[in-house]
């Protein structure tokens, strides 16, 4: 028996003195063991929390499960209500990871940490306490967001990329179908930019890109609207609960912005100023795009009839009636509301 006791009391000391910060409740939920390690994690005291259920108070503002009591309560289904992540790779057993950013009330300060909890049974198998342990990954944390967002955004202007593009088109798609809203595409093109870049060079090329990219964020005005380099010479912008008439006028302020900055394209001529041919696709109309891709190869048409009406103007495709079995494209012209 006192061997037994001795063991006991070995990994308590242990537990209280490891370099990861841990914790321990018993089978009631109560604290255990609150290790040195968590108490300079956290900022709270052994003293505080031990005998108490007040382990929370460590690591969230409001009360709340941890994993642990996710443990205990044998619930790892509410892991995706409480936690950013879950990681578990064993929840069978009930032995759960997860990953949270936490604002620890005492130590102070939004943290990003790694959690693992575990049943601890007798010999009998009965559960008599569960561990948790917490590791700060922050670091890693902020590295990985950073790179997601260079992975989404397109280094030379640094306006979405066409990952980015394909993700927020194919969510507002949903969104719109789910509410009967409109949606709408342009697909922009700069006029004879391969001659502009051959005249100038490649570094007015990408100045001239960048000079776009930010007419185009300018002139996109809602939180909800996205303009994204497509590829090349090539942008596009998604305009959420916007309607036919609403995408014309704004390729027609994005056109006006463009004259407006005459950037100046000499390979052309004296005088000749760089511009834009547009595309526009609206979903919610009659016989209009039934899905992304069917969305971008609408936009995709209209620009192509853009460019062969002589470029620097906005068109968009008219659907004929089914007789005709055709398709046909107005110009910015035939709205007089535009």
């Amino acid at each position: 028996m006192l061997a037994k006791k001795q063991r006991r009391d070995f990994a308590v000391r242990l537990m209280e003195h490891l370099v990861v910060p841990t914790f321990v409740l018993d089978e009631t939920g109560h604290v255990l063991i609150w290790n040195k390690s968590c108490e300079r994690l956290t900022g709270v005291q052994a003293s505080e929390v031990v005998g108490t259920k007040l382990h929370w108070k460590g690591l969230y503002l409001e009360p709340r499960p941890c994993l642990a009591d996710l443990v205990l309560r044998n619930a790892s289904s509410e892991i995706d209500k409480l936690y950013a992540v879950d990681c578990s790779s064993d929840p069978d057993r009930g032995i759960l990871s997860a990953e949270n950013w936490c604002y620890l009330p005492i130590a102070g300060g939004a943290r990003y940490l790694a959690f693992d909890a575990g049943p601890i049974h007798d010999e009998d198998g009965k559960l008599i306490a569960v561990v948790e342990t917490l590791r700060d990954i922050t670091v890693q944390k902020e590295a990985q967001d950073k790179l997601e967002i260079l992975a989404r955004q397109d280094s030379l202007t640094g306006i979405p990329n066409r990952r980015l593009f394909d993700e927020y088109l194919e969510g507002e798609w949903r969104i719109a179908a789910s509410t009967q809203h409109p949606l709408s595409l342009l697909m922009l093109d700069i006029d004879d930019f391969k001659i502009y870049n051959d005249t100038l060079g490649h570094l007015a090329g990408d100045n001239c890109l960048r000079t776009i990219a930010a007419l185009l964020t300018e002139e996109t005005r809602r939180d909800r609207d996205v303009c994204a380099r497509y590829g090349g010479e090539e942008f596009a912008v998604i305009l959420p609960q916007t309607n036919l008439i609403g995408a014309i006028a704004v390729a027609n302020r994005i056109s006006r912005s463009v004259d407006a900055a005459k950037i100046l394209n000499p390979g052309l001529g004296q005088d000749r100023w760089l511009t834009l041919s547009i595309g526009v696709a609206t979903s919610g109309i009659d016989c209009g795009p039934q899905s992304t891709t069917e969305m971008i190869a609408a936009a995709d048409a209209a620009l192509y009839a853009a460019k062969e009406a002589g470029r620097a103007c906005v068109r968009w495709p008219v659907e004929l009636s089914p007789a005709s079995h055709g398709q046909s494209f107005r110009q910015i012209d035939d709205l007089s509301t535009s």
